[in-house]
């Protein structure tokens, strides 16, 4: 039953059957019988009869003699001293633990520290900085992204809103309040938009709903509960995850066009336009390659499936998901595509404006500095 305060929480008030998950060690292996898959050495098959020390949760220091069972899904293959993670499953006076899974947080926190610090190291206060630029998206699509759906907000608009408010914080960290800033943001903001506004078009016309993503039969039950609306997540999962590569974009080609006027003040307008769109061209190719690959390894199993099962053209071609990954792939390269001529304009125009501006003001100042 879920809580008032967390949409998937559980209020164990309410109801005297529940699951936890909690940390336990190996204490004994008392016997097992279990042989290797074929062609696996990792994979075992068959069962295990152990004694686990719960370490955390309301059976903290109780042990337990349980059946570990493992399958070619649930392969759990334990020693003893391993810490793994358990199932427990309360029913009443009464709990049941099950082996869930192998634990694994200390190695991912090793790994999180390992990024952070490398990131610091090799880039310096831009790693820094980078660093909270990603705290601060993590924290706003957990803490902001997320309950907005929650509560009933369009998946479509809130996704807008976290990729405009995500755009500003990050590249104003990063590079600080200046022309190509500006101008990165305008671009990574229209682009994406015009993209989103392409995509939603086009999920129309083939009758492409949130309902076609997996996952459906829990979101369903998720928005029963709550207002979350399923009919445009498949939108804003698009905007979401090609966002970085528009974001990367755009300040890339807003930085080439500064490094050129700089270099050259007395370049017009066009001839800078067309730098842009040049330095634009050459990441244009490998950007949009690079969203298609992303999308096609996250299908990589369905893919292996429909080869399997031979699917004729006419199945595979209306097939919904691969429909909706085909959607997913071009309408995040398509963002990249539309956002090269529109930051190539945007920086043209707007860095020669605050250039002259900067330029008058350092005059200004130097006129109004005593003489000595």
């Amino acid at each position: 039953m879920f809580n008032n305060n967390h949409p998937l929480g559980y209020n164990k008030q309410n109801d005297k059957s529940y699951v936890k998950y909690e940390k336990a060690q190996v204490v004994k292996i008392k016997s097992e019988s279990i042989n290797p898959l074929e062609d696996s050495s990792n994979i075992f098959l068959g069962s295990q009869e152990i004694s686990v020390k719960i370490l955390s949760g309301e059976h903290k220091g109780e042990v337990k003699e349980i059946t570990n069972y493992l399958s070619d899904t649930h392969s759990v293959y334990v020693k003893k001293g391993m810490k793994v993670i358990t199932e427990i499953d309360t029913a009443g006076s009464e709990y049941q633990v099950i082996v869930y899974n192998y634990y694994r947080a200390p190695l991912q926190y090793l790994f999180v520290i390992i990024f952070f610090a490398l990131l610091c190291v090799i880039g310096g206060r831009k790693g820094v900085k980078s660093v909270i630029g990603l705290a601060f998206t993590f924290i706003s699509i957990i803490f902001l992204f997320i309950p907005m759906l929650y509560r009933g907000y369009s998946p479509v608009l809130s996704s807008v809103l976290i990729i405009v408010l995500v755009t500003c914080v990050t590249l104003l960290l990063l590079n600080g309040y200046s022309a190509k800033t500006l101008s990165a943001i305008f671009g990574t903001i229209l682009g994406v938009s015009i993209a989103a506004i392409i995509a939603l078009i086009v999920g129309k016309l083939a009758h492409l709903t949130g309902y076609s993503t997996q996952d459906v039969e829990t979101l369903n039950m998720i928005s029963a509960k709550f207002n979350l609306k399923v009919e445009g997540l498949l939108l804003a999962s698009i905007l979401i995850s090609s966002l970085g590569a528009v974001m990367d974009l755009s300040i890339s080609i807003a930085s080439s066009v500064q490094e050129v006027y700089s270099s050259n003040n007395k370049i017009n307008k066009k001839e800078l336009f067309t730098s842009g769109m040049n330095v634009g061209r050459d990441m244009m190719g490998t950007m949009a390659n690079t969203l298609i690959l992303a999308f096609a390894g996250a299908s990589l199993n369905m893919i292996i499936i429909i080869y399997f099962y031979n699917v004729s053209y006419n199945q595979l071609i209306n097939m919904d998901m691969v429909n909706v990954e085909i959607i997913q792939g071009l309408t995040g390269s398509l963002a990249v595509i539309l956002t090269v001529p529109i930051i190539a304009f945007i920086s043209s125009r707007l860095i020669p404006v605050f250039q002259h501006q900067s330029k008058k003001s350092k005059n200004f100042i130097y006129k109004l500095a005593p003489s000595k």
